[in-house]
């Protein structure tokens, strides 16, 4: 029962995680497709201004959590799908690759900014 409790929070995380991703960098509740603007075009002068005031927020509401599960699924699909990397072999990706390139970005950006000044 333990056990479950931890896959829970995992998920759970990745909920809110995507969450946070959806609303802080995908544009939260507004539409993706800028020149696609369906929502706009409909007219809600048959309907009073609550109700036109309530759909645009359901609308807003829905295009939100379409988002945030595009993002979970996406991260769920690559968690089941790689193969797990040992600590080990992440060690050396970190060591002995990632790190001279960016000790190289550091060399060759301050070269650039000392001889362009």
């Amino acid at each position: 029962m333990k056990f479950a409790f931890f896959y829970l929070a995992s998920y759970l995380n990745l909920l809110v995680s995507s969450l946070f991703v959806t609303i802080l960098y995908l544009g939260g509740w507004h539409f993706s497709i800028p020149f696609f603007s369906l929502f706009q075009t409909f007219e809600w002068n048959l309907m009073s201004n609550g109700i036109s005031e309530v759909i645009s927020i359901i609308i807003g509401i829905v295009i939100t959590l379409v988002k945030s599960y595009l993002f979970l699924f996406i991260s769920i699909m690559t968690r089941w799908t790689l193969p797990r990397i040992r600590i080990d072999q992440l060690l050396n990706l970190g060591w002995k690759f990632l790190l001279p390139i960016a000790l190289g970005n550091l060399l060759l950006t301050t070269s650039f900014q000392l001889f362009l000044l």
